[in-house]
């Protein structure tokens, strides 16, 4: 059985931790069994090597997070590109053609595609190693697996089982997608569960799908068709059409982690980062990246969130309205970003005249270093705060270390490597063709 995790949400209920740059996936808030923090895709990686699941393994992921996806990953997994974010559906599609083309998988073998942000227990993962047998013995063309309600959600999908048989999976009679309230407390009547967007099914019923809808089974072809396809969903492009599909019972832990309230509720502590909790602080969280106090006083259910990105002060009830929020206005550039070689913090953006003065503060990891450039329309200066490494100036290297100053003027290539834990700020002028990013990965 291959596994496909898919890489493409940006979390945006976890907003201003989470965004296009830094997906949810990546914040490095859940406790570890090392008595450390790890984030939601390094746990993910560590159970399915535990449950000897990572035999055959696949991210899919937007193509400017390839290097942060590796990199949180331990470049133990290969990781393909997708050029634009269209849906689990299309995301889904990339990784099965890309492991037919390399010769990694046959039409009759199994595909299993999950989300790489997922929040589980052992158990949940242990039941991947039935789907072979589920998916033979049941003659489905499409598995799901869904776990039992611990409340009424409406914040999750729904899955309507067929009842009174003794088998280790049952048939799909129906989906219902994020109902409200009082219709979720009707479908748990009915024994409905949780969609947890997991999906099995033999390489060749995807194949036949797109050929179906007129796509191509070419990997090539497929990706070259991207820019004009529309966003698919999984559920609603292949499972809510399935006439043969079966769901496989979960009774354990399991969640998508997708809003401050589920977040909050993994946390070791109250109070991550500077500030505190005084006076009736009852379920009330502070995640703070800043390198300023946030202190709350008195004020219970809320979660004080701050980031370079900015601030959230919300009732844990209400904070999911902060998507529908950054939907309806415009979004700034992003302050923040984490790449492969480490990541980077917008200190001030500052218009001069037809040029834009950028400040940005650099951490890079040890053995790890930003590509040659050729600065084609912007002059930089770099000076290193903490940490030593090497500089290359259109090809000259020049050792780096703290108090070192560097300026490249237009056009001039330049590149540096870090030797140990290093920061730098960086002064960036640019000129008009700039395309405005930051850094990418």
């Amino acid at each position: 059985m291959h596994t496909i995790l898919l890489c493409g949400g940006s979390g945006q209920r976890l907003w201003p931790l989470s965004g296009s740059i830094r997906s949810k996936m990546f914040l490095q808030l859940l406790p570890a069994p090392d008595g450390g923090t790890e984030s939601m895709i390094g746990r993910v990686c560590r159970q399915l090597a535990h449950a000897g699941l990572d035999g055959s393994v696949l991210f899919v992921a937007h193509q400017e997070q390839l290097a942060i996806t590796r990199r949180y990953t331990g470049n133990k997994y290969p990781v393909i590109g997708e050029p634009y974010k269209r849906g689990t559906f299309t995301a889904a599609a990339s990784g099965a053609l890309h492991l037919h083309s390399t010769g990694k998988a046959k039409p009759e073998d199994i595909i299993c595609v999950a989300p790489a942000d997922m929040y589980a227990d052992e158990d949940f993962f242990r039941l991947f190693h039935q789907f072979p047998d589920i998916l033979a013995s049941s003659q489905a063309e499409l598995l799901l697996l869904g776990t039992k309600p611990a409340y009424p959600s409406d914040q999750y999908g729904y899955i309507v089982p067929a009842q009174g048989g003794r088998e280790a999976y049952a048939r799909v009679l129906s989906f219902a997608e994020k109902p409200d309230i009082a219709k979720a407390r009707e479908l748990m009547q009915e024994h409905a569960l949780w969609n947890c967007g997991i999906f099995a099914f033999r390489l060749s019923f995807l194949l036949a799908h797109l050929q179906k809808i007129g796509l191509p089974t070419d990997q090539t072809a497929f990706v070259a068709q991207y820019p004009g396809l529309p966003v698919r969903s999984f559920d609603k492009e292949v499972a809510e059409r399935s006439s043969k599909a079966a769901v496989v019972r979960h009774e354990g832990e399991w969640s998508d982690l997708g809003s401050w309230d589920t977040l909050t509720a993994r946390l070791h502590s109250p109070v991550i980062g500077e500030g505190g909790l005084w006076g009736d602080c009852r379920d009330t969280h502070v995640v703070n990246e800043l390198n300023v106090p946030l202190h709350v006083i008195g004020v219970p259910g809320i979660v004080a969130i701050g980031s370079p990105e900015g601030i959230l002060i919300a009732a844990k009830k209400d904070a999911n309205t902060i998507k529908d929020i950054l939907q309806e206005h415009s979004v700034k550039a992003p302050m923040y970003g984490e790449t492969g070689w480490g990541s980077y913090t917008v200190l001030d953006r500052t218009a001069n005249g037809t040029s834009l003065v950028l400040t940005i503060m650099l951490t890079l990891l040890p053995e790890h270093g930003i590509p040659e450039m050729d600065g084609q329309h912007a002059a930089k200066t770099w000076m290193i705060v903490s940490g030593h490494g090497e500089v290359a100036v259109n090809g000259a290297a020049a050792a780096a270390s703290a108090g070192g100053i560097f300026t490249m003027t237009r056009g001039e290539r330049h590149a540096i490597r870090a030797f140990s834990d290093m920061k730098l700020i960086e002064v960036r002028i640019s000129e008009p063709g700039d395309d405005g990013r930051v850094y990418g990965s």
